[in-house]
């Protein structure tokens, strides 16, 4: 791709989530300004939806959200993960074994959103989506309430159709950038996404990590060269000082196999709910103090 046709995906992507006309702010965008007004690092907390079972899920998923999760991801349980490391790749067993279907997913969302107003992101590889069928998937999920849908395998490119179904129901499309993206790909990935660009902090799959790559503030820069959407890390983000450095880099920090780590070593539904929520709240904590105060400029963060 040029620089001219990279210039003008960039500008694409900048109207389509911030030009004249757009519609009336949805969940995730009044999210995001509600966080840049108050100087304050998003927290996504990702859960695999039906482990150890969707009753259990509906708990920990409210109590995430009482605790202060800005936005849930439900992830759709899948028998070949790509991504996932081995925390969610257990969790999504245990998930499968308790009879977790896209469609119990769907109903899930559904009891989640008679409770709460917390944005929900679907998150799930491309083959159940495809299976239940593009416009069946799109209408029930913002029936049940969802706001946005990632499919971690699909990309931009392949994504025609599936963003026009998703579009035409009002549903978000989160697409995943990574430290191998180059600058023409991250045009792509922006012009493709809306809600919030996901970027994945380090190359292989999902878990625990020490510390962050050295490379992500690089990464961060280049991928807001194409893009006024907020951006969100994942990937490895697992501790407080993790978040806490993110507040001078990103607009939220993605949380997954930390979260879902507790949920396995819990004896019971309430333990795992509580378990979740306890470990959000010292998240959220560590995302109010970040090194660096945020300009309340849509988001983008500044040191002082």
């Amino acid at each position: 791709m040029s620089e001219d046709a990279i210039s003008q995906s960039a500008a694409a992507s900048r109207a389509a989530s911030a030009g004249p006309g757009a519609k009336p702010a949805r969940r995730i965008e009044r999210k995001f300004r509600a966080l840049a007004e108050a100087g304050e690092l998003g927290l996504v907390a990702y859960i695999t939806a039906g482990d150890p079972s969707l009753e259990a899920s509906e708990k920990i998923v409210l109590a995430a959200a009482e605790a202060g999760a800005d936005i849930i991801e439900l992830g759709v349980p899948f028998s070949d993960p790509v991504a996932d490391g081995p925390t969610i790749q257990r969790a999504s067993e245990r998930a499968l074994r308790s009879g977790t279907t896209l469609a119990g997913v769907l109903d899930l969302v559904g009891r989640v959103r008679a409770h709460s107003d917390v944005p929900l992101v679907l998150f799930s590889y491309f083959n159940p989506i495809l299976q239940m069928g593009l416009e069946q998937f799109a209408r029930a999920a913002a029936e049940r309430g969802a706001d946005a849908v990632l499919a971690t395998d699909l990309t931009p490119e392949e994504a025609g159709q599936y963003r026009a179904a998703m579009h035409a129901h009002d549903l978000d499309t989160i697409f995943l950038g990574a430290p191998t993206s180059t600058d023409a790909r991250l045009a792509q990935i922006a012009a493709a996404s809306t809600g919030f660009l996901y970027l994945i902090s380090r190359t292989g799959v999902t878990g625990a990590r020490e510390s962050l790559p050295e490379e992500l503030p690089a990464l961060a820069r280049r991928a807001r060269k194409f893009t006024s959407l907020p951006i969100a890390v994942g990937f490895g983000i697992s501790l407080p000082t993790h978040v806490t450095v993110l507040g001078g880099i990103a607009d939220a920090a993605v949380v997954g196999s930390a979260l879902m780590a507790e949920i396995e070593h819990a004896a019971s539904a309430d333990a795992a709910a509580a378990a979740v929520a306890a470990r959000i709240r010292l998240l959220k904590d560590a995302a109010r103090t970040g090194v660096s105060r945020r300009s309340k400029d849509l988001g983008i963060p500044h040191a002082e």
